[in-house]
């Protein structure tokens, strides 16, 4: 399918870095767009600039740890448009640290957000494309940590390894359905979740790890949210017709470079 004039896509997590800038690029390829974040002045602020390029652009503030938030985005987004064409699970929580430090409270969140979220989305969503008998298409953004364990924090590279397994169960699920799922694994991206990093005594320490990770980056730098945000767009287009089940990593090399043992030559605080 194509970004029509009355396509709807609704995006997750849309007033962060990626997660905005998909919303732009989904909005000038033509859909109409529900956004949800936590965050309802930056979605708000969104939403205004989004008017000003012309964009159809709804906010729903929304805290994916509550779990009666997943149908009401669904049924928000066939209220106002009629229709949903294109979900984007991007939407994600974290705490820095290691599997030390890891609490059953911090874990259990951040698989809630990061696993279970996108789980009952992408099957309200499905639900309603199969009713509908439009297609559609699922995204889940994933991380190339989820194949590459940085010890930074494994809650949420637990939970994106699971979501590439989900992107494939998903695909096999609904394929009959003209339904695709692809997955977007990004690695290094300048976004503010990226930029939070905070040892056990407060202190941000997210300019030093950035700085050792780009190392492992063969094009030398991190990437920007747009280049994300043009890889989504093109799976959601007629051109990506054929790719389903399957997940796109898009990190600048990093993870043909990054092993096992570059881990040890990241300088972590002890007990992080």
């Amino acid at each position: 399918m194509t970004g029509g004039s009355r396509a709807a896509a609704l995006v997750t997590g849309a007033a962060g870095g990626i997660g905005s800038a998909t919303a732009r690029r989904l909005g000038a390829a033509g859909y109409a767009l529900l956004l949800a974040d936590i965050d309802e002045d930056k979605l708000t602020s969104l939403a205004e600039e989004l008017a000003n390029e012309g964009i159809d652009a709804v906010c729903a503030r929304s805290d994916l740890s509550d779990e009666a938030s997943w149908e009401a985005l669904i049924r928000t987004t066939l209220d106002i448009y009629g229709r949903i064409d294109v979900l984007v699970n991007n939407a994600a929580w974290r705490v820095a640290g290691s599997l030390r430090s890891t609490t059953s409270d911090s874990w259990e969140k951040t698989l809630k957000i990061c696993l279970t979220a996108p789980v009952f989305l992408a099957k309200a969503a499905a639900r309603a494309m199969e009713q509908l008998n439009s297609g559609g298409v699922i995204i889940n953004i994933s991380s190339v940590m989820a194949e590459r364990p940085s010890g930074l924090a494994p809650a949420y590279m637990a939970a994106k390894g699971a979501i590439n397994n989900l992107t494939r169960e998903l695909a096999v699920t609904y394929g009959r359905s003209g339904i695709r799922v692809v997955g977007i694994a990004p690695g290094y991206i300048d976004t503010e979740l990226s930029n939070d990093y905070v040892d056990p005594d407060g202190e941000n320490i997210s300019a030093r790890l950035i700085s050792q990770l780009t190392d492992f980056i063969p094009l030398g730098r991190g990437g920007r949210p747009e280049e994300i945000a043009d890889v989504i767009a093109w799976a959601c287009s007629d051109q990506a017709s054929y790719v389903t089940g399957t997940t796109l990593t898009v990190d600048g090399g990093f993870q043909p470079n990054f092993n096992p043992y570059s881990v040890k030559k990241l300088q972590y605080p002890e007990e992080f």
